[in-house]
């Protein structure tokens, strides 16, 4: 099993990794809210552009916490949250409740 830069990184370090750039907290939130992730959708109901939610979940892609759907795709890509993510989430949620 291929492993990530995630695996390499304390539960702090990633946390301060998600809060240390805003479009990460915008997309950590909007996790939460779609089984399904649209850079298009997320920057519509964010106010944000799409090429900057576009940038945070290629940045989470990288990291392991979401997998794309259909990569074979240049352009309206489709993202779901992965093991990792969703225990990225829970780790936020813990310390920041």
């Amino acid at each position: 099993m291929e492993r990530t830069a995630a695996n390499h990184m304390s539960d702090d370090e990633l946390i301060a990794w998600v809060f240390s750039v805003d479009r990460r907290m915008v997309l950590a939130e909007s996790i939460k809210n779609h089984k399904i992730l649209k850079a298009s959708d997320i920057a519509q109901e964010t106010g944000r552009s799409t090429q900057n939610i576009s940038r945070a979940l290629k940045e989470f892609n990288e990291k392991g916490f979401i997998m794309c759907l259909n990569p074979e795709k240049t352009t309206w890509k489709r993202y779901t949250v992965t093991n990792d993510g969703r225990s990225l989430l829970k780790k936020i949620d813990k310390v920041y409740l």
